[in-house]
Formats: structure tokens, C-alpha cells, sequence
């Protein structure tokens, strides 16, 4: 380093900014509460246990969350992406062999990943449907 006749440069510490962003958070609650006070009547009726009993088709309790509910739901989504599943959207079938191939092989990375962690039951559920998604995937289409 060479020595200069330059001043070091200042540091400006803000020792205030704590007390800034409090008073904005403060503000900022004391608004959404009026907006809440003048809403209220209105959202009452779409409060969330009347828009449960009004969706039947939303269930009221998820499963628990679980290796093979995870299982599961990404095999169903390679079945989907297979052609198994119509979209329901549509009601037509809409195969993606490559995202079908992309969540065969994320299972395939969990059964590495949990080899010798898993109970008996969640390693023949993961095995199984990993051997079933490997020959759906393998099998051509107009035999499925």
C-alpha cells in the first residue's frame, strides 16, 4: 500500500434504521387494520369455513405428510405425464415423456438417497412403484 495524502474515507453507521422500520411496521398494521374495520362486513360471508362447506371437492384435512404420500404424489404425476390421466381441464390425455422420465428419475434419486432409512413398508412401496413406473415408461403406448 502506498501511502497518500487522500482522507480514509468516512463510515456513516445508521444507529436509527431499528427504530425507522418499527415505526413503518406500526404504520403499516395501524393501515391494514382500518382497511380490515371497512372490509369486514363484506368478507364475513367468504370467511374461510364458508368457503370450506361451500368447495365439497376441497378436502377439510390433508394426509398426513409422509414418505409415501411423497411417493405417491410424484408417481402420480409421472403416470400423468405418461398418458394415464386425463387433464381435467380438458378430459384429454396430454403425454410428456420427458417430465414423465424427470419424476421417475427424482424417485429413483430418493431410493439412493434413503437407501438403509427407510421401514420395510416404505421401501417395498417405493421399489414397487418405482418397478411400475419403469415399465409403464418402457412399454409402448398402443399396448398400454
Amino acid at each position: 500500500m502506498s501511502e497518500s495524502n487522500e482522507p480514509e474515507p468516512k463510515i456513516i453507521v445508521d444507529d436509527d434504521w431499528k427504530t425507522r422500520v418499527q415505526a413503518e411496521k406500526e404504520e403499516l398494521k395501524k393501515k391494514e387494520g382500518e382497511a380490515e374495520d371497512v372490509g369486514s362486513e363484506a368478507t364475513a360471508a367468504t370467511s374461510d369455513e364458508a368457503t370450506a362447506e361451500t368447495t365439497p371437492e376441497m378436502p377439510k384435512e390433508l394426509p398426513p405428510a409422509s414418505f409415501v404420500m411423497l411417493i405417491t404424489t410424484l408417481g402420480a404425476q409421472a403416470m400423468s405425464a405418461l398418458g394415464f390421466m386425463p387433464d381435467p381441464a380438458t378430459g384429454k390425455s396430454n403425454p410428456n415423456r420427458v417430465m414423465a422420465k424427470h419424476f421417475i428419475d427424482t424417485i429413483g434419486v430418493l431410493e439412493e438417497k434413503t437407501k438403509g432409512n427407510l421401514t420395510d413398508e416404505e421401501k417395498n412401496y417405493l421399489d414397487e412403484t418405482l418397478h411400475q413406473l419403469r415399465m409403464a415408461f418402457v412399454t409402448p403406448p398402443e399396448s398400454q
